[in-house]
């Protein structure tokens, strides 16, 4: 059985080491030689996402950082508290620097006897060698003539990316600000280096300067030493209509991408390939073949929690949004209230472990 994967992203190579994990042949085709990784982006990983990835995909134990508590505030509050999440006993989530992920799965795949990168375009002429395309690239003729149908939605936001060196802390707490500018995030992934994303609405003025200040008037403990270079990117969600066609599956960011707010992003594809894996395993065991029926099956089953989930995150945002343009605390308060109650408050953590699921 042989798989092709498009992209060289980290999803894609995530993803073919799943797949090489079950001797399954991976041909992994990029126009990408040189793929530039984001020097500053970090990821969270979700406690039961990493216990996955940790034990079926690769080991990462050694390169993460364990968050014990997420605390939640909100500047129309005065930066009082709204929500607080705490396991002191266990991680509720993980950071690691995206860079680091790709090193270790590059030099993995790169020894392992299933596998093969291509670095050309994908002929059509060579596609029907595969049981099963898997496109997580944007810019190929597949997506254009497949996967173009989506619900999108434009933040009118960019994502501002560093990583501020600071005194040696604990460190082990995370903390989320909703500023009238947007959602600002501090990701600790070192006693002494913290990861900063700070989504902003209609931000094209913000030169680094400007971000500078904004990071040191809403920062609530560090003692900063240094900022490094700060990077930016677009902010949209989608959702893809069709997740196949015939054999070909889109993957990754290509059937869901989610604003940065919660950090759940990569969580979803952790989810969507395990469950992928669980699909195709069973039709390996019952001596069934790799085809579209994969695809099909995958689609029924995660397709609509996707969607929800997708909207979940679009709605905690919008809630903030609105609250920003009311200049009022009420909705923060309402929340506060909210998160109180145990019960409640058990229930959000839940589905930002494991997201949807029933």
């Amino acid at each position: 059985m042989r798989v092709c994967i498009l992209g060289s992203g980290l999803t894609a190579l995530t993803l073919a080491k799943a797949l090489v994990n079950q001797n399954i042949f991976v041909d992994l085709v990029s126009l990408n030689k040189n793929n530039k990784i984001n020097q500053s982006r970090t990821i969270g990983i979700s406690k039961s996402n990493y216990e996955y990835f940790n034990k079926s995909i690769i080991k990462i134990d050694k390169m993460i950082w364990k968050i014990k508590k997420i605390e939640i505030y909100g500047e129309n509050l005065k930066n009082e508290k709204i929500f607080n999440f705490e396991n002191r006993k266990n991680q509720l989530f993980s950071i690691i620097k995206n860079h680091k992920i790709h090193e270790v799965l590059n030099k993995s795949l790169s020894k392992n006897k299933y596998f093969k990168k291509i670095n050309a375009k994908l002929r059509s002429n060579k596609s029907s060698k595969y049981n099963l395309i898997i496109n997580t690239d944007f810019k190929n003729f597949l997506t254009k003539k497949y996967f173009s149908k989506k619900i999108e939605k434009t933040y009118n936001s960019l994502a501002y990316t560093t990583i501020i060196t600071h005194e040696e802390i604990s460190n082990d707490v995370a903390i989320q600000i909703f500023t009238n500018l947007g959602p600002l995030a501090f990701l600790p992934f070192q006693k002494n280096k913290t990861s900063v994303v700070y989504s902003i609405y209609n931000s094209k003025n913000i030169n680094r300067e400007k971000l500078i200040q904004l990071i040191k008037k809403y920062n609530l403990k560090y003692k900063i030493k240094k900022i490094d270079r700060i990077e930016n990117f677009d902010l949209k969600s989608l959702n893809l209509r069709s997740y196949y066609h015939d054999n070909i599956l889109a993957f990754g960011d290509l059937l869901h991408r989610i604003h940065p707010l919660a950090g759940q992003g990569f969580n979803m594809t952790i989810r969507d390939i395990n469950l992928l894996i669980n699909i195709i395993k069973k039709k390996i065991d019952l001596g069934l073949p790799l085809d579209s029926s994969v695809n099909y099956e995958f689609e029924k089953k995660i397709k609509h929690k996707n969607y929800i989930f997708s909207n979940s995150i679009d709605f905690i945002h919008e809630f903030f949004n609105l609250e920003r343009k009311l200049n009022n605390s009420f909705l923060s308060k309402s929340l506060k209230l909210l998160g109180r109650n145990t019960s409640i408050n058990n229930i959000f953590t839940k589905i930002a472990d494991k997201g949807i699921n029933f």
